[in-house]
């Protein structure tokens, strides 16, 4: 896994991540593999800023249901990274 590319694999964009960013902390879907110290060292060179903290939460997998079918929705890895103070990161929404 040393691609940072497939460590970070997109931003979460949702109404908590959103209200995080004011207190300079971003939400990250990750891989589910990646280690802390592998997910500060993919943000800091992808976005070319210092990382002061990495947490970690696995998303579980939900049950889901079309019909007769039964299936469950694939469980993943999210990260909280709070930056150091005076850096920031642009995440824009893709509509």
């Amino acid at each position: 896994m040393s691609n940072p590319r497939s460590i970070i694999q997109e931003p979460v964009i949702t109404e908590k991540a959103t209200i995080l960013r004011e207190g300079n902390k971003y939400a990250f879907r990750v891989d589910s593999k990646a280690n802390k110290i592998q997910i500060r060292q993919a943000v800091e060179e992808i976005f070319s800023v210092k990382v002061e903290s990495v947490r970690t939460v696995k998303v579980p997998s939900k049950p889901k249901r079309q019909g007769l079918y039964q299936g469950r929705r694939a469980g993943w890895k999210k990260a909280y990274v709070t930056l150091k103070a005076g850096d920031s990161i642009e995440i824009t929404e893709n509509i």
